[in-house]
């Protein structure tokens, strides 16, 4: 299943003096090559320092979407806690189990 989500990512076209921006995107990702959720807790400091745009909660969670991709794997950084990713792209526990 292709699911859309939201995507927070280091810019570096705006960076000005070596500062790092951030910004948003759409992401799709297939849920069949999930491999790990895990809380990103270095976007939840950035966004507690301030560092990030505003207009976000300052309560919100960030998850770290490990995908398989072959021989090597890619990680992205969504919006959201990992337990409302992991409902987002329909994976349940039992489904979780059943893949090995």
């Amino acid at each position: 299943m292709i699911v859309k989500l939201t995507e927070i990512m280091r810019d570096r076209s705006l960076s000005e003096n070596k500062q790092c921006f951030y910004a948003m995107r759409e992401v799709f990702v297939n849920s069949e090559h999930v491999v790990c959720l895990r809380e990103d807790l270095s976007f939840a400091r950035l966004l507690s320092e301030g560092q990030l745009m505003d207009g976000l909660d300052p309560r919100q969670s960030f998850t770290k979407i490990y995908l398989n991709r072959g021989q090597s794997g890619i990680d992205v950084t969504v919006v959201g806690s990992p337990g409302v990713i992991q409902e987002t792209l329909g994976l349940s526990k039992q489904q979780q189990l059943l893949k090995g």
